[in-house]
């Protein structure tokens, strides 16, 4: 299972109202675009982490989690602190300060959506998405797309593993060689288990339509009073600091 659907499963909060939670991460989306990089969108980050820790979110899965969007976040940032001009390529005081708030703007934002990832599995988000109007069949296809996204995981992981079994993996270049066999044997295998998993839904009447228990929960007006008052808080704050 994806580390984040996992987390999702068991938070704290798994059994709260969707559009509750929905109203606090894409609150907290908008208020880290509109607000100043500082302190309104260091106020989002921290309002986010606090939020996905009380969840019940470890703090170091929730900074694994947002890795990935950092190093491409970073990457971006980084071309704002070299300007060029008649004497070559140098350093820029004013475009890494830029960099600074762009990155932290970015995380904000960032931190806000992986407040919902982490609490609301992906079945549930595309079960609301559904009582909202979305297609059937636009549901399916995110559903199934996402299954699958297992199933190749889950597949990278064996062969790792058979690597790992027969030191595959001991030295630079027995390991760069094992990734290379690894990215070269995945997608044949992985489209062979979804092939059977196909099989196997067929064989069992698969009607084109896979069936969640996601119940719509009430919406508590009280919860939603607190996280409006959040908000005009974080934004109130972030103007006026």
């Amino acid at each position: 299972m994806i580390p984040s659907d996992r987390l999702a499963h068991t938070s704290r909060w798994r059994k709260r109202a969707l559009a509750e939670k929905a109203l606090l991460s894409l609150g907290l989306l908008v208020l880290a675009l509109a607000l100043p990089p500082w302190p309104g969108a260091a106020l989002v980050l921290a309002a986010a982490v606090v939020c996905s820790v009380t969840a019940g979110t470890p703090l170091g899965a929730l900074v694994r989690l947002a890795a990935g969007p950092l190093a491409f976040i970073l990457t971006g940032a980084a071309t704002l602190t070299v300007q060029g001009g008649p004497e070559g390529l140098h350093f820029s005081q004013a475009g890494a300060h830029q960099a600074g708030l762009l990155v932290l703007r970015s995380l904000a934002a960032v931190s806000a959506l992986l407040l919902l990832t982490v609490t609301t599995p992906a079945s549930d988000l595309v079960q609301g998405l559904r009582r909202l109007g979305l297609p059937a069949e636009v549901a399916e296809v995110a559903l199934t797309t996402y299954r699958l996204l297992f199933v190749l995981l889950d597949t990278a992981a064996a062969i790792h593993t058979s690597q790992e079994a027969r030191l595959g993996t001991v030295g630079w270049r027995r390991r760069i060689r094992s990734t290379g066999l690894l990215l070269g044997n995945l997608l044949p295998r992985a489209l062979d288990r979804a092939r059977r998993l196909e099989l196997g839904l067929a064989a069992r009447g698969f009607d084109g339509s896979l069936r969640t228990l996601s119940p719509a929960r009430p919406v508590r007006p009280a919860n939603v009073a607190i996280i409006a008052m959040l908000l005009i808080a974080l934004g109130g704050a972030g103007l006026w600091i």
